[in-house]
């Protein structure tokens, strides 16, 4: 190999031993680097734990807990492969074992850096994700897809002048590194996201010079493309979205065709291509979170009560949240465990978090719980791997 040929200067005669050994131990270190590369080269071919069918030694793999991931990463390429799969979450779900950990971006107490930290069911910190990469932005979108965090878009500032984005960046837990996908067809910030059957929608927000959107476009993660869909009827803007049998919801934020925020739900059936419209949505929401078949919202005229919506029915309900004090307070929504949480916006420390159990006997959904962000929790999301 041409990093370990020797210099052709002649060697004199009482070096002429040590040339040739010199020779030898090139030639078998060589031909050591010629297998080893040969083995790495051919990692994908080999199985995935020798002795064993490829199905038993998926199903092993699957049994390890999920903060081995990153490590069990490093292996083989044939490992990294199949953790980073569609497959592999699969194979953990039929067995059992996936672990629900909610990842949440709270802001540090200078309120200058913001940062991702994950917490587990029990309130336990497993870690801080790296940072992502690219400027420091906001207005972006958040959704959890196939394991995975995809943060999409939003504005940046950099000396002194605002940008819109079209990137999108992906955090995969099994190997703890973010890495770049393709990017939206339309830079924007402020935007509505969520995922539907798999795929990621982007609706709506504010574009390259601030102008209003109605443009929508969706993400199919099999072939990292971005495809633009209908548009919506009117440009909207600071609102957001969330997915119920197959469809996608538009609620909140504010539209051109009305005066302040907007009630009308916009609703995509990606079966026939086409959006149709509700009139009773919500206006003003300050968190919102999907738990079960239900959406939970909070808007900001009453910060006292849950709002949820059954699309069943199309219909709406209000549960008092038990907190006495200012009904200034605001809260920012988690899911786990099949729980909601509320993480109050309020910095003293005499206000906990409370979690709010539907399916629990009439009188004791309210509880309050240890889970709480280092930081003032800017949003959440929840991922099971």
């Amino acid at each position: 190999m041409p990093g370990f040929m020797t210099g052709k200067k002649r060697l004199s005669e009482p070096n002429m031993c040590f040339s040739i050994s010199t020779k030898q131990d090139t030639l078998a270190r060589s031909k050591s680097i010629s297998s080893l590369n040969s083995q790495v080269t051919d990692g994908l071919e080999s199985p995935l734990l020798p002795g064993l069918p490829d199905d038993v030694a998926k199903y092993c793999l699957a049994l390890a807990p999920r903060s081995s991931f990153p490590s069990m990463g490093a292996v083989s390429k044939k490992w990294r492969a199949f953790i980073q799969s569609k497959e592999f979450i699969t194979v953990r779900k039929l067995a059992g074992l996936l672990e629900e950990w909610l990842y949440v971006l709270t802001m540090n107490p200078d309120g200058k850096d913001s940062l991702w930290e994950v917490l587990d069911c029990l309130g336990h910190k497993h870690r801080t994700l790296p940072p992502m990469p690219g400027p420091v932005k906001a207005g972006f979108g958040v959704v959890a897809l196939h394991g995975k965090l995809l943060v999409m878009a939003g504005y940046s500032v950099i000396g002194g002048t605002s940008s819109a984005s079209s990137g999108v960046h992906q955090y995969d837990p099994c190997l703890n590194r973010w890495c770049k996908l393709a990017n939206m067809n339309v830079a924007r910030y402020d935007f509505a996201c969520a995922e539907v059957s798999g795929l990621v929608y982007a609706v709506g927000g504010y574009g390259m010079d601030g102008d209003n959107l109605s443009s929508a476009e969706v993400y199919n993660p099999d072939t990292n493309k971005w495809t633009l869909i209908e548009s919506l009827r009117r440009p909207r803007w600071g609102c957001f979205a969330c997915g119920f049998e197959g469809k996608l919801y538009i609620m909140g934020g504010r539209s051109s065709f009305t005066i302040g925020n907007s009630r009308f739900v916009d609703v995509y059936n990606p079966e026939r291509h086409t959006w149709c419209e509700m009139k009773n949505g919500c206006v003003m929401v300050t968190a919102h979170a999907v738990l079960g078949k239900k959406l939970f919202c909070m808007e900001w005229k009453n910060q006292r009560k849950l709002t949820i919506f059954n699309p069943e029915d199309n219909s709406w309900e209000m549960v008092p949240v038990p907190l006495t004090g200012s009904s200034c307070i605001g809260f920012r929504f988690g899911i786990l465990d099949g729980k909601l949480l509320l993480f109050s916006l309020e910095k003293e420390p005499g206000y906990c978090t409370l979690s709010y159990d539907p399916n629990a006997a009439p009188g004791s959904e309210w509880k309050t719980t240890e889970i709480k962000p280092s930081g003032l929790c800017l949003c959440s999301v929840t991922i099971k791997a």
